[in-house]
């Protein structure tokens, strides 16, 4: 699976670290993006879709998501998103 969705406890996201990773956000839009590295992310706020040849993907504010590498995917922001990240 290349998006793996999650909800994390508030105990789960404390014993990651999670808080401390940094912080992006992004308007409402539309753009390509191919993942070199993977990711993992917490959705503060938001709503996406992410379009992948695996199928679409509705992200909201609290899943916890893995983007795995090598994944192309087209992100559909159809509320603005903000997210603690983290690639590896």
């Amino acid at each position: 699976m290349k998006v793996k969705i999650e909800k994390l406890s508030e105990k789960e996201i404390i014993e990651r670290g999670i808080k401390s990773w940094p912080i992006w956000t992004k308007e409402v839009s539309e753009f390509d993006w191919y993942y070199d590295t993977q990711e993992q992310c917490l959705f503060l706020e938001g709503k996406v879709i992410v379009n992948t040849d695996e199928g679409n993907y509705l992200i909201e504010k609290g899943d916890y998501v893995t983007f795995s590498q090598g994944l192309e995917c087209v992100w559909n922001i159809l509320e603005p998103v903000k997210k603690h990240y983290k690639f590896s």
